[in-house]
Formats: structure tokens, C-alpha cells, sequence
């Protein structure tokens, strides 16, 4: 098996590449989504818009006193499942858009495994309910928003949910083709459909983990010990990112969907940096 197209950059080394990965060109960031789409609550929050601590019924037609508000949303612990119901093993969201989510909201009482706040159950169903309340919140697209309160404040470009079919890295098949990603751009676009180049996503994480440009980080980034840090993973990308408090950071990307062997590699390279207080 050919080794995974591999892409490091870190606060300890130069920008690395290694198998035909590409600093420049766009690839899928998956659940790295939902730390910008919680920077988007926060920055709504910040702006009056919304409270953190809002029912998830003010904004979209979801049954009254489900008790989970936008907060528990963007923790995981609205104690709804970790995928929606009904998706395909081949590309599973396809068929999930702003109809097939609304009415999913609708049932949301139903849909819970959990009481809010009882447990943490990672949920991309949770935040594609997030994205659709942060919109209807403000009156606005996710991309808007996506601009509004994450990408120009950042002064960042290179982060799209739909960049350019020609500007896009893809892990290629047996016959040098390359193979088609996951449709993300619908409903599931708020939990992990974002694209961006290693550069643009390595920018946003320093400026919202080590610079703190937005201020304190969303509620989306988790934690280990002293390091916060998120990952992600479609069918043939993964990423790990993550930051210490002395500033230290890192984000490797890899074309290959085996989302641990990325997270590993994150982790092993921290701890050669020096970082003996992970876990």
C-alpha cells in the first residue's frame, strides 16, 4: 500500500510535505468544521444576537422544553446520536438537506438517547442543527456567517465550502484518478464540510487557539489535559489539530480516512516537541 499524502505544519518545524500532498491546494478539513462553526455561535453571542445558553426551539421548529440549548449543541451533549438517521454507508449525506434536517427537527424529542447535559455523545446530527439555528438566528447563509465572523476578522481566504474543482487535492485511486469525496455541502456542511488549504486551516487554528484573535476559543474544541484540539475525518482525508498553553502547536493532514493514525502521528509529534504534560 502507498504510503498516505501527508502535510505537517507546526509552531517547532518548517511546513512539510510528503507524498504528493499539497501546502496550496484545498482539501477536506471534515470535523474541523465545527470549531469555526463554533466560533460563529460565539461570535453571534458576542454580537447580541443570540445567547449560548438559548433553547434550540427560539430558532428553528424543534418541540417545545426539549431542554437543549445551543450550548449543549456545540459541547455534544444535547444527547442526540452521532449521525442521522436514515444515512447511506456510501456517501451518507447525499440525501441529507435542509428538508430531510427539518424534519428531523421536528422529531428532535424523539431522537435523543440521552437527557441534555447527562452525557457527552459526539453528533454530527447536533451540529448540522446548530448551523441551521445560527442561521435562522441571524437571517444569513452559513458561508455569510462563515465570513462574517470567522474568515474576515482572520484576514483568511482559503477556506470554502465549494473552493474550485481544479484547486482541490483528493486521494487518487488505483488508476491515478481521483476519487470523489463525500457530498457535504448540505445540511451537514456546519459539522464537517469545509475545505481549505493546510496554510489557511493552520492560520485560523493559531489565530483562534494561540493568538486568541476572537478571544477565549469556542466550545467546540476539545480537551486533553492542558491541550485543546480537534480532528476530523470524511471518507479519504483526516486531520488533527491541536494547541498547548506555552503556544505550541500542530496540524498534520493526510489523504487517508484512517482518522487515528493521523491523530497519533499529531500527538507523537507534541510530545517530541516536548510536550510531556499530554496525557
Amino acid at each position: 500500500m502507498r504510503p498516505a499524502p501527508t502535510c505537517i505544519l507546526s509552531s517547532f518545524g518548517e511546513p512539510r510535505v510528503e507524498h504528493g500532498h499539497d501546502l496550496d491546494k484545498f482539501v477536506e478539513i471534515g470535523s474541523l468544521t465545527k470549531a469555526l462553526t463554533g466560533t460563529v455561535l460565539t461570535g453571534l453571542a458576542s454580537a447580541g444576537v443570540l445567547q449560548l445558553d438559548d433553547p434550540v426551539e427560539y430558532f428553528v421548529p424543534a418541540p417545545a422544553h426539549t431542554g437543549i440549548t445551543l450550548r449543549h449543541l456545540a459541547e455534544h451533549t444535547s444527547g442526540l446520536p452521532r449521525v442521522p438517521p436514515g444515512i447511506h454507508r456510501r456517501d451518507p449525506y447525499a440525501s441529507f438537506d435542509a428538508a430531510a434536517l427539518d424534519t428531523l427537527i421536528q422529531q428532535l424529542d424523539s431522537l435523543t438517547t440521552s437527557t441534555p447535559e447527562q452525557t457527552e455523545e459526539y453528533s454530527n446530527l447536533g451540529y448540522a442543527v446548530l448551523g441551521a439555528a445560527l442561521c435562522a438566528a441571524s437571517g444569513a447563509s452559513y458561508q455569510e456567517l462563515l465570513q462574517e465572523y470567522v474568515l474576515a476578522p482572520l484576514d483568511v481566504t482559503e477556506v470554502s465550502s465549494s473552493p474550485p474543482p481544479a484547486r482541490r487535492l483528493c486521494r487518487r485511486g488505483m488508476f491515478g484518478r481521483p476519487r470523489r469525496s463525500w457530498t457535504m455541502d448540505g445540511a451537514i456542511l456546519p459539522a464537517g464540510g469545509l475545505w481549505a488549504t493546510p496554510r489557511a486551516a493552520a492560520q485560523v487554528v493559531t489565530a483562534l487557539l494561540v493568538e486568541r484573535k476572537l478571544g477565549e476559543p469556542a466550545p467546540s474544541w476539545q480537551t486533553a489535559g492542558p491541550l485543546l484540539w480537534h480532528n476530523g475525518a470524511t471518507r479519504d482525508a483526516s486531520v488533527f489539530t491541536g494547541a498547548m498553553p506555552d503556544g505550541t502547536w500542530v496540524l498534520v493532514h493526510r489523504l487517508s480516512g484512517q482518522g487515528e493514525t493521523t491523530d497519533n502521528l499529531a500527538i507523537d509529534l507534541l510530545k517530541q516537541a516536548g510536550t510531556s504534560s499530554l496525557p
